[in-house]
Order: C-alpha cells, then structure tokens, then sequence
C-alpha cells in the first residue's frame, strides 16, 4: 500500500502522522519542545529543537506502525508560520528564531510602512506591516544585533528548515511565504519592489514554490539519520492554516473553517485576490494552485484556556491524571454548569496582544464583571465564549466582504470540545460541523504530498476522496439572542480600554 507522511512544525511541539492512500492514520506520534520568552512579549524557539523532535517523532510512527519506508511516496510539510531562521554560509543558524507571536517589533512595522508606504505595501503583500510578521523581525534584528545579520546566508521560515534538514534546499511555497511580508500575494512571486525598498538581497531567500510541488527528495545523510528511504519526494507543503484548511476540506466557495489551536483563525477560501483595505484580516496565497485565502487570527485562543489552566486549576490536572483523563474535558463539563453568558462575565482574550481586528500589539487579557458570586466554573466558560467573540469578529469581517458562508467547519485542539463548539454555534447563529479527521495540518500537508506524488490529480480531488462531515450541532436560538447582547458589550470593551492598553504598556516599558 501507499502510504503519505505529514509533518508539523507547531508551537508546542512536532507532530509527525503516517496516513495510508484513503487518509487513514497509521501512526503518530509528538514531541514537545520549550518556548523562551526573554523578555515581556518577545517568543522565541530553537530550530535545532524543531529539527530534533522531527527525527524522534519520524522514528517513532515508523517504530510504531512497522510499515516498510520504501512504501511512503511523499512527504508534505506544515508548521507555525512567519519564524525567522537565519542562517549562515555554513548553515549553522545564527540565534533562537523569533516566532509568530513574538510582539517585538513594532517600530520596525512602522519602518516598512515609511519606506514602502502604507498603501503601495498592501497592494503588494496585500497586509499592512505586522509584528507578527517575518520581514519586521529581519528588520529587528538588523536594527538590534547588527553582528547577528551581517552573518545572515539564508532565512527561512520554521518548516523550510526542516525542509532543508531533510532535503539540502532552500525552499519554501506560497502559502507560507505570503506571512513574510516579502511576497507579491497577487502573483505568487517574491517581490523586488518591497525587498529592495527594505534594503534586503532576494538571495537571501529561498526558492517559491506552489504548495503540492516537488521541492526535493530526502538526502541520504537525512535518511540515516530519521530511518526514511533516501529519495522520497517533499513537496511544499503549506502554512498550518492553509493545511489545515485543505486537511479540513476548505478547498471551494461556501465552506470555511474556524480552528481554535494556541491562536484562533477563521479561514475562507478565494478564487480571487480580495484585500480589506483597514487590514484587520489577512490576506495570502492558498495551497491549492492560483487561488487564495482570507483570514482572521484571534492571538490568544487555546492558549488563553492554557494559561488558566496552568495557572489555576491544578487541582483538575491531579485528578485528570488520577482517572486517566484529558484535563480539557474536566474543565469543559465545568464550563457546562455555567450558562450561556457565564453569568455577566466577560473575557477579552488579548495574552499576546491582538490581530483581528485590532492590530494592537499591545492590548492585553481582561476578565470584565468578576464579582464574587463568580464561582472558577463562569470563568472558564468566560474564557471559552470570548475566544469566541474574537472569532466572531473575524467571521463578520470576511462576511462583509463579500465571502459566501454555508457551511462552517470547527478544528483544532478547541474543535474537539462539544462545549466550545456548541458556544460558537449559537454565538455564529450557524451550525458547526466537524470532519472525519483530527489530524488537522499534518493531514492536510499530507494530501498535499499525494497530489504532488500522483496519488490524487489534485487537491480538489484528494480532498473529495478522503474529507467526510462526521458530526453537525445546530445552534441554540435562545441562547444566540444571549450571546448578541454580551457580543455587542464585547465589542466596546476595547474601545473604552484602548488608550488604558498604551498608558500600561509606557508603563512597562520605562
């Protein structure tokens, strides 16, 4: 039989999946890894660290599902997307990467909005300038750690370094490359205009391809070293939203996907580039050929349900582990016992600043109207409801563009919870379904492989042939008409704390 392997690079850790032709999953396995925050908003991570958990967790699914390597016909990767490695001219990366929720780079933003112009840069990169995004932070660590850059050979992105590690090339595909700020979004190319107004050299970066192309086969240094067959083709793979979105079935007019992992995102798919010109959502390159995405990104998503639980509830992880049982359900069925509204509370979930629709990287997580009639019960479903909230926002966002919306999708980590998914459908006033797999963007880069291997003629197909609607929870008409009057409450907290956010961070800052 054939079989596929999928690789993602997340934030938490590398989780590789063995999938067989039907897109089955015949193993997997994940390794963890730390983030380093050296300083209030900054994140960084080790690729050397990445690049370890690949071989571990690719010797692992071959170790546990016995398969003969010879039998994978293709690998595709995925991963968090707009990290910054550098490398040097010997290929031994120069520092920690800064990561995709690193918030360090504000003036820089302000300096590619100055040399490009605000307008031109959206025309272009079709986004306005970004912390987030990768090209401020080269322009940081220029403007910080001079001796770092004058170094700089190669800069690529978190899963083109694994690409590279496996296969020797310099890489990366559209989907990705459009988080750098560096790509033209509209024609799918690097652009010379911006890397040239941002005094950057195009060698520096890696070959574009589209995302189930061929990028290069694994060498036969990387195969000893991971137990693969030296040969195996690795295509471009994708961004993780747009892997997801392909392994979710996102792949035609009508069907869009809202994914609660560490950030949450609201992803509808595109025949055209379509640009909302205040920038609130994100605008890049799909993994299917010539087509397009847009999407609104809530930073702190599940990592705002991490964070309270692993600051407040250990208490529920002891006894998680007592009954062998995932922490995550113990606190659903808590959050279940408070009703919808959690009783006058309301969470902004700003932990690392906020995308859409604020663009402030400087806000930060409120929870508004705790009172002591408050039990821990109303503030986990707080949590859960305004993550909720932001992607709400990001829905009408894209709604207002003009994108047709039939049929919306839950994944990720969140998207297991019935709870979080009941929340959002009666908050969306929209039914929320789920599909047949849990892998989300290791199966997507997966299918993504099979086309660029032959296995399927394309990525519409493959997605056909293996994306099934398993589950489908219709909302609660009652309990939406609740959720649009927090909702309209939520919407102004910002707005009456926005100048509060500046004053605390000058504050933090001096």
């Amino acid at each position: 039989m054939a079989y596929l392997l999928g690789i993602d690079i997340g934030t938490s850790g590398t989780k590789t999946v063995l999938f067989d032709v039907y897109g089955h999953t015949v193993a997997s396995d994940t390794q963890e890894y730390v983030l380093y925050q050296p300083n209030n908003g900054w994140a960084e991570q080790d690729p050397e660290d990445w690049w370890k958990a690949t071989v571990d967790s690719i010797q692992n699914v071959l170790k546990k599902s016995g398969i003969d390597p010879a039998e994978i016909k293709g690998i595709g990767l995925t991963g968090q997307m707009h990290g910054a490695v550098l490398l040097d001219k010997n290929n031994k990366v120069l520092r920690k990467a800064i990561i995709w929720c690193d918030q360090r780079s504000a003036k820089e933003c302000e300096e590619i909005t100055s040399l490009v112009g605000a307008k031109r840069l959206v025309e272009i990169t079709a986004n306005p300038a970004l912390t987030g995004f990768t090209a401020s932070k080269i322009l940081w660590v220029r403007n910080n750690e001079p001796d770092v850059f004058e170094k700089v050979y190669k800069i690529l992105l978190p899963k083109d370094y694994i690409r590279f590690r496996l296969t020797g090339e310099y890489a990366t595909e559209v989907s990705d490359a459009s988080g750098m700020q560096l790509l033209d979004v509209p024609n799918r190319c690097w652009s010379d205009e911006v890397l040239e107004k941002l005094g950057l050299d195009k060698s520096m970066l890696g070959k574009v391809y589209e995302s189930p192309e061929i990028t290069g086969v694994v060498t036969n240094t990387a195969a000893e070293i991971t137990g693969l067959k030296a040969g195996i083709p690795v295509v471009g793979g994708a961004g993780d939203q747009a892997a997801g979105a392909v392994g979710n079935g996102i792949v035609k007019k009508g069907v869009i996907s809202s994914t609660i992992g560490t950030s949450g995102v609201v992803f509808a798919y595109s025949e055209k580039v379509s640009i909302d010109p205040e920038g609130r959502v994100h605008t890049f390159c799909h993994a299917i050929p010539n087509t397009w995405h847009i999407m609104g990104v809530t930073q702190g998503a599940g990592l705002s349900l991490q964070w309270f639980r692993n600051n407040f509830c250990h208490e529920e992880m002891s006894a998680a582990r007592l009954i062998d049982k995932d922490v995550y359900v113990l606190l659903d069925d808590a959050a279940a016992l408070s009703k919808a509204g959690a009783n006058g509370l309301i969470y902004l979930p700003y932990l690392m600043g906020e995308r859409t629709p604020h663009l402030d990287p400087d806000c930060r997580g409120v929870f508004f109207g705790l009172s002591a009639k408050h039990e821990k019960r109303d503030l986990i479903r707080s949590i859960m409801e305004g993550v909720a909230y932001s992607l709400k926002n990001c829905l009408d966002i894209i709604q207002d563009m003009g994108v047709e919306i039939n049929e919306v999708r839950a994944s990720g980590g969140g998207g297991k919870s019935k709870l979080w998914r009941q929340i959002q459908a009666d908050l969306f006033g929209r039914d929320i379904s789920t599909v047949n797999s849990s892998e989300g963007p290791a199966y997507g880069a997966a299918l993504l492989a099979g086309v660029g291997s032959g296995l399927y003629s394309s990525v519409e197909e493959a997605c056909d042939a293996t994306v099934k609607v398993v589950t489908t929870q219709s909302y609660d008409k009652a309990n939406h008409q609740v959720y649009s009057k927090y909702y309209n409450l939520y919407n102004k907290l910002y707005q009456s704390l926005k100048n509060d956010f500046k004053v605390l961070a000058e504050i933090q800052r001096s």
